[in-house]
Formats: C-alpha cells, structure tokens, sequence
C-alpha cells in the first residue's frame, strides 16, 4: 500500500482529491491530510508517507518551507505540488527538494491519476532496491565472518603468505599495517583467578554469539574470530607499534567496560588477555602473549607488558600488597600509596627486625620503580641522569626503620602525587578541548565519536573524563550551550524562531519548542514575550 499526504488549506481541494485518488486507486493507497504546512511536517513524522501531494501557496509555513523541512528528514518522500500559479516561478526554489511534478488547480483527474502512477512506479523501484540491498547485505553479513575466521586462522597459524595476507586485508577493508591479539575466555564464575565450568560456559556462550561479536566488533572495530571452547580470539588493527603507557592503561579500562558489558548480555564471567602490537604476518608472537597473560593472572584483564611472563613469588611474599601499592601509584592516588606504603614497611620489619642492606634494595626497588612509572606518565617531564646522586649514601645512612620509613614513603607518595598532577593535566586538556569543540560546533548536529576522534580518545574515555571535570555529560552540556544561545538570541535579536532553532543545532522547530520548554518553563514565544 501507498500512504500518501495531501497537504492543502482549502477542504474542497482536499476532499476532490480524496475522491479522486479513491475513485482511480482504491484500496491502493492510505490516505492522510494536512491544512498547513506545520501540520504536514508533524505528520511526516508520524505517518511517514511515500507521496506528498503539497500546496505551494499556505499562510504561515508554506509549501516550499515545508517541504525543505520534511526532505531533512526523509530523503525518499516523492513531492508533488499543487499550485494555482505558474509552475515555472517556483521550478528554481524546489528543485533542490526533489519535486517529481507540478499541478495546476483546477486539478484535471487524469493528468492528477498518470503523475500518481509515475511516483507510484518510483517508490515501488525504490522499495524494491532496498530489498535488494538488504539481501545482499544479508548475504555479505553471512560471508564476512567466514572471511574474518580464514583471516584470523591464517594468521595465528602462520598458513598464508604476504598476497594472501593483503587479500584477506583488501576484502575486510584493513588499512593499517600493524595491529594485537586480544584473548577472551568465559566461565560460569571468576574463582581466586580462575574460571570455572569453562566447557558448560562455551556451550552458553554458543547460544549468545552473534550479540557477543557485534558487542566486541563495536567496541574495538576488530575481527572476531570463531568460538572455540570458551576461548575467542580478536585481531585488532593498529595504527602505531609503540605504545605509550597511558594508551596500553587506556587499552585495558576500554577492554574492562567490554567485559562489564558482556555479562551484562549473557550472565557470564570473561577474562582477557590483550598481547603488543605486532606487524600481521608475526602476530602469531602476539596471540602467545594474550594467551599467557589471560592464564597468568588473577585480574580479569591483563595487557602483556604489564606483566613477566615467567615469575613466581615465595609464599610468604606479600606479592597482593605489592601490587596494590603500584596500582595506587600508577593511578595517582596518593593518600592510598603512603598507607600501602606504610604497611609494606610493616612487613619487611617485621621479616627482616635488623636494619640490613638487603632492606634498604627493597625500598630502593621499589623507589625507582615509582619514579619509572612517573617519567613513563609524564609526572617528571624531563630525565637527567644524575637526578638520583646520593640514592645509595642516603639510604646506608640510615641506621634504623623509621628513618628509613620516611624516606620511603616522602620518595613513593612523591611519585604518586606527580603522576595524579599530569593525569589532571591531560584530562583538563582534553576536556578544554573537547569544550571548544562543542562550542565552535554546537549549531550541528554532534556525536561523542566524532569529539574523541578530534581530541584523540576513545569514546568511552572522554565520557568518563568529561563527566568527572564537569559533573554532567556531554549531550547535557552541549543542550545547555544550544539553550544559553537560544535564549540570548530570542531576547537580544528579532531575528525568527525558527532561524535560532537552527543555528542552535535543532533542525526540527517543534522538538526544539519542546527542549527549550523542559530547559526554561516557558516556550520560545513566550521566552521572547517575557524577556
């Protein structure tokens, strides 16, 4: 069936051609009405018709208006006017709006029921090529994984030269010249580490594939391989070989919000693995990496240079505390550091009560290593060699634990304070850019993607930064820059509502009554009355 719009202020006209689109066509087609050009636009939207038969000549929002407004939003719809005036003064205006025909009133039954045919015959076209094109990408969507399993096969198993390597890459699209492994593996639970039921899961896990790969797919824009038991491997394409530490920390809170969101979705636990970046055809080192480091840790995502493949720890080694102290330092918290800190001197006072060398190494070590993790986030800007001259004659000076402990935590909550000073750096940075952004760029439409591609982040990075600085998402702060500007303009300007509405960013003048309504009470009309 047809759905057609008359949109016309005079109800002979409308009723003549209810009468005769009903007399030619039947039940062919559904009918809807409109007596100005507001209504037809509202309408539009709900009724989403294929055929406009619209009155170029209307008291407010006319015809041409009108049809500018609903070709915004639907690029399909076939215009015909209707006009008691010559065709050719309104020919040059419409052209641009895509009007299939112009008929002049009185409307003769014939030509009106051969120009219905003709645009009739055009949506039918139509419809059947998006058929057509949702077959085929129906099909493509049942080839690609296929694709994508060959790809990652040949890969890992080193099967395939540089021609079929470039092959695979051309029919996927790939441009980039490097790329990673990510490994996830489900289970029933996370037990000290471990997950368990791991065969049952994967049979689970079968069951959610498809929301699985698209989720994964969406979130790194990798190629997902096939399930194997409960293990599933991604390739993910990479623009750069070195990775710096804040991209590899990035990396891994991005993959923690995947899996956060995959258990979400199939009441699973998941673990992952994510191996460096390598070039294609030696990503198979990469695959090893991700598989031994999804196996070697207790934490559910772990990035390979985060960890030594091969170390184990004496029993008695407090390697928990450790670890606890490093993560606080890496996140710049420094309160928890000096407490962390604190207790690991507990510990090796009381293992070791006499002052020795082998304790002031331990607390060398472990000094060094945070003031490495500072240089590697930026918290000490500039590396001179010498800048820990007197390390050593320092620390043999001391003959007893609280001299000792002093220096520890000063030295440990010292690194920490100057990573947690960059780290607001950089988000005040981002955030002030993205800021900009949204201001020089609020009067479009704007997505998150499109900011944290300008800034250079991941989406998911610049909402969590952006929320944290400001205390308020993205979409409320640009709504509140369009509502400050609307405002300004509907009391400082005479210029017309609808010319704010779309310089504000809305395109549509209704749902911008509607926003401007829930931000300030009143709508713009009665704003601009009252102010």
């Amino acid at each position: 069936m047809t759905r057609i719009l008359i949109c016309d202020d005079e109800g002979i006209v409308r009723q003549s051609l209810e009468f005769m689109i009903g007399k030619s066509f039947g039940d062919e087609c559904e009918l809807e009405f409109a007596r100005n050009g507001r209504t037809a636009i509202e309408l539009a939207e709900s009724f989403h018709p294929d055929i406009i038969l619209m009155d170029i000549q209307m008291p407010g929002i006319n015809g041409l208006e009108a049809m500018q407004e609903i070709r915004r939003e639907n690029r399909h719809v076939v215009f015909i006017v209707l006009t008691a005036y010559d065709k050719f003064e309104y020919t040059q205006k419409s052209i641009d709006v895509g009007v299939l025909s112009y008929l002049t009133k009185p409307i003769n039954r014939d030509v009106l029921t051969d120009t219905l045919r003709k645009a009739m015959k055009q949506v039918k076209e139509r419809r059947e090529k998006a058929r057509n094109d949702l077959r085929i990408k129906e099909k493509l969507e049942a080839v690609v994984p296929m694709i994508e399993n060959g790809f990652v096969y040949s890969l890992l198993m080193e099967s395939a030269g540089k021609e079929e390597y470039a092959a695979y890459r051309d029919l996927l699209n790939i441009e980039e010249d490097l790329g990673y492994v990510m490994v996830i593996e489900c289970g029933d639970e996370i037990h000290k580490g471990e997950l368990t039921n791991t065969v049952g899961a994967g049979i689970k896990l079968q069951k959610h594939y498809m929301v699985f790969r698209e989720t994964v797919k969406e979130a790194t824009g990798g190629i997902v391989g096939s399930l194997m038991a409960n293990k599933v491997i991604v390739l993910v394409p990479c623009g750069e070989e070195a990775q710096e530490y804040a991209q590899r920390v990035m990396k891994v809170d991005n993959t923690r919000a995947l899996l956060r969101r995959l258990e979400q979705q199939t009441e699973l636990k998941f673990k992952a693995g994510i191996g460096t970046v390598r070039k294609w055809e030696d990503m198979g080192e990469s695959y090893k990496e991700a598989l031994e480091s999804v196996h070697q840790t207790v934490g559910k995502v772990i990035h390979a240079s985060d960890i030594t493949m091969s170390c184990r720890y004496a029993d008695d080694y407090p390697i928990d505390l450790e670890k606890q102290l490093f993560e606080a330092v890496q996140k710049g918290d420094e309160e928890s550091t000096r407490v962390l800190a604190d207790r690991f001197m507990d510990w090796m006072q009381g293992y070791e009560p006499k002052m020795t060398n082998v304790v002031r190494l331990k607390a060398m070590e472990f000094v060094l290593w945070a003031e490495h993790f500072a240089y590697m986030q930026g918290g000490i800007s500039e590396y001179h060699f010498e800048v820990r001259e007197g390390y050593i004659e320092m620390l043999l000076s001391f003959n007893s634990y609280p001299e000792l402990r002093k220096w520890f935590l000063d030295k440990m909550s010292e690194s920490a304070s100057r990573i947690a000073r960059k780290q607001q750096m950089k988000t005040d940075s981002v955030v002030e850019q993205a800021k900009q952004y949204i201001a020089e760029n609020f009067s479009r439409e704007l997505s998150l993607e499109e900011m944290a591609r300008e800034v250079g982040i991941s989406p998911y990075y610049l909402s969590k930064l952006f929320k944290e600085s400001e205390g308020t998402g993205y979409i409320e702060y640009t709504t509140k820059l369009r509502m400050d500007y609307a405002k300004e303009q509907l009391s400082g300007t005479d210029r017309s509502i609808k010319e704010i509405c779309h310089d504000a960013g809305y395109q549509d003048p209704n749902y911008f009554s509607r926003i401007f309504k829930k931000w300030t009470g009143m709508t713009p009309t009665e704003y601009r009355g009252g102010a």
